[in-house]
């Protein structure tokens, strides 16, 4: 399953678990031959990013850059590129209450959910990334089998 995960300068994390994860989630979509490209980084480098691409002059938590377009047919082989801030998701987990390796992980299948085309633009849309995003968390409070 060929995942690559990169850590700029300065951001420390177990590359092998984002690795797991990743493709751990790849695999339940049905994507276990899927390329993913992981940026683990800081809000230094994704507000330029984010001011860049979505014209939000701020750094963000996740930015996803998919390689799909238009009509897929068969399993994609590269699914795109996913940024996350570590310096965000720190604040986010800290905000809810939870660990950072857990907003790391939602961080992660919310933006291979944005991959493969789900927004929450439209309240419709919303729930059903949301439900696809939840099914998807929900396997890793359970042993692997």
């Amino acid at each position: 399953m060929p995942t690559e995960v990169t850590l700029t300068d300065g951001v420390s994390w177990p590359e092998e678990s984002l690795v797991a994860d990743a493709e751990r989630v790849l695999e339940r979509l049905g994507l276990s031959e899927a390329e993913l490209s992981v940026l683990l980084t800081d809000d230094a480098t994704i507000h330029p990013l984010n001011a860049r691409w979505r014209g939000v002059d701020r750094a963000t938590d996740v930015l996803s850059f998919s390689q799909l377009e238009g009509e897929v047919i068969g399993q994609p082989s590269i699914l795109g590129d996913v940024v996350i801030s570590l310096e965000t998701a720190t604040r986010q987990a800290r905000a809810l209450g939870h660990d950072t390796a857990r907003e790391v992980r939602v961080l992660l299948v919310h933006g291979i959910c944005h991959l493969l085309g789900h927004d929450h633009e439209e309240d419709e849309a919303a729930e059903r990334m949301e439900a696809l995003e939840q099914e998807l968390l929900a396997m890793f409070e359970h042993p692997v089998d």
